[in-house]
């Protein structure tokens, strides 16, 4: 099976490359979009042999799909604050502020965007996503054997359901969410969690 775009030889000068693409692809989404991912453009700003770019990612959707990947290798790792609603607005707070970063709030709307119209691209955001819900959905997880949320809780409905609300805010206002919205969202998604809204199976 060949290795992935962008990920041969994974140290030296293979990975300073692939870093620097990668820079230079987050820095044209922020910027101009997808539609205006250009391979030779990426290259030229990453300082990087147009060749090398081309026969690495081939097209603006893998070099997409690896951004994202590495995205979620990067992302920060959970907050355990030993409590299913302090886990819950600690994610919803970390949702907020990389929405309301000018250059990640930026390349997230553009990666949804390009999603709803590039299968390669949707398929690599779901990827993300599930990266991320897999790494907080333990929070739920623990909270059932504590006894804060029902058995048979659905952990990873619960942390989708924190996240919802603040990108539905993003994409039809065009405005990040505010602390006070992040801190409804984990509240609201709690509420329903201890309520059993998220159970699952027989007799859910």
């Amino acid at each position: 099976m060949s290795a992935e775009p962008g990920t041969v030889r994974p140290g030296g000068r293979t990975a300073r490359v692939r870093a620097a693409v990668l820079r230079a692809a987050g820095d044209v989404l922020a910027e101009r979009g997808f539609a205006h991912l250009d391979l030779a453009d990426v290259a030229r700003r990453a300082e990087v042999g147009k060749t090398t770019v081309y026969r690495r990612w081939g097209t603006p959707a893998a070099l997409v799909a690896d951004l994202l990947a590495d995205m979620a290798e990067q992302s920060l790792p959970r907050t355990d604050t030993g409590s299913v609603l302090g886990d819950l607005r600690a994610n919803a707070d970390l949702v907020r502020r990389t929405l309301a970063d000018p250059r990640q709030g930026a390349l997230f709307r553009a990666v949804i965007a390009a999603a709803s119209c590039d299968e390669r691209t949707a398929g690599a955001l779901r990827r993300f996503y599930a990266v991320r819900v897999a790494e907080w959905a333990p929070c739920v997880e623990q909270g059932v054997r504590r006894g804060e949320v029902p058995a048979g809780t659905d952990a990873a409905a619960v942390v989708r359901a924190v996240s919802a609300p603040l990108y539905y805010a993003l994409l039809t206002t065009g405005e990040a969410p505010d602390p006070a919205a992040a801190d409804r969202a984990a509240r609201a998604a709690f509420a329903a969690a201890a309520a059993g809204v998220y159970v699952t199976g027989p007799g859910a």
